[in-house]
């Protein structure tokens, strides 16, 4: 634990965050990189266990972070104005904060260490599968045990 209780995620809003500070609330978990599918009558997101071709599965960080919406079109990237989708995984900094809730104490930025979110079993580091290996027409097959994350 940091000891610092004047940490900019406890007293900023999400929404004043410099680009630094944005970028620094992911905890490099991967799990935003999952695909997911929609039901289009009930509108629940259901989380697969593939990751974007452009994921590395040992560190959990794009390969390509920097050109990764030109290599993958479909990359959404976040903002304080598109955080209220469903497709957010429950663990995540910029969806907790958005729902007034604190960082859990595994957090990298809590810890100090980017390694305890995979410590903790909160990355994908071990179930993911490359989107590489997996045909889009079989997502299906590949939904998360209950479908959330």
């Amino acid at each position: 634990m940091t000891g610092n209780h004047d940490e900019f995620w406890e007293t900023k809003p999400y929404q004043a965050l410099s680009a630094a500070e944005w970028e620094a609330l992911c905890d490099g978990c991967g799990r935003c990189c999952l695909e997911k599918l929609e039901n289009k009558k009930t509108g629940k997101v259901y989380f697969t266990v593939v990751a974007c071709p452009l994921l590395d599965l040992t560190s959990c960080r794009c390969t390509v972070y920097t050109t990764r919406f030109q290599q993958m079109p479909g990359c959404l990237q976040l903002t304080p104005k598109n955080l209220f989708g469903r497709w957010l995984p429950s663990t995540c900094a910029y969806r907790l904060l958005r729902e007034g809730k604190k960082l859990p104490e595994w957090h990298p930025l809590i810890t100090g260490d980017p390694e305890t979110v995979h410590t903790a079993g909160i990355s994908v580091r071990n179930f993911a599968v490359s989107g590489e290996a997996v045909h889009p027409d079989q997502l299906e097959d590949f939904i998360f045990r209950d479908g959330k994350l």
